[in-house]
């Protein structure tokens, strides 16, 4: 009885380490661009505090930072991974995730929101917003980060 009870935990743990692997795996690429990111946009305006990193994936890969500077404004860095032309902006000069969520909701009804990040196509920094219709299926909505202007939608997927 107790080999199975020592085979099953060393199984355990095995199985344990081969899954804390896969992860630690699978985040470094993330993590690799996130450092490149913050080291290109520190080289344009000095970045104090990292709050959010995601990689936006449109027509082109987008690194996408949002934190602050050194005078404790929030601040969002977009760069394209191929030109890598950094693109600064005020968070209080664009719409803030809510009002985004309030530009879909005066024009549609979704069902659920999935999710709403920042992003940029053709230069233009924008939110895309992921959702499902009453008819459960996925739309994206996207909204110009500074006017607020609707840019294109992608519905019943």
């Amino acid at each position: 009885m107790k080999k199975w009870i020592f085979f099953l935990a060393l199984f355990v743990i095995v199985i344990l380490g081969i899954l804390i692997k896969v992860y630690f795996s699978a985040v470094e690429p993330v993590k690799a661009a996130e450092k490149k990111a913050v080291r290109l946009a520190n080289e344009k305006i000095q970045i104090k505090k990292v709050e959010d990193f995601h990689i936006y994936n449109g027509v082109e890969a987008i690194d996408v930072i949002e934190g602050d500077n050194k005078q404790g404004e929030k601040i969002i860095v977009w760069i394209p991974e191929k030109s890598k032309e950094v693109t600064i902006k005020k968070a209080k000069d664009g719409l803030s995730k809510q009002e985004a969520i309030q530009k879909l909701l005066q024009e549609k009804n979704p069902k659920k929101i999935i999710s709403v990040r920042l992003g940029m196509e053709k230069n233009i920094p924008l939110w895309e917003i992921y959702y499902r219709s009453e008819n459960n299926l996925i739309n994206y909505y996207y909204v110009h980060f500074e006017t607020g202007e609707w840019l294109k939608k992608i519905e019943n997927l």
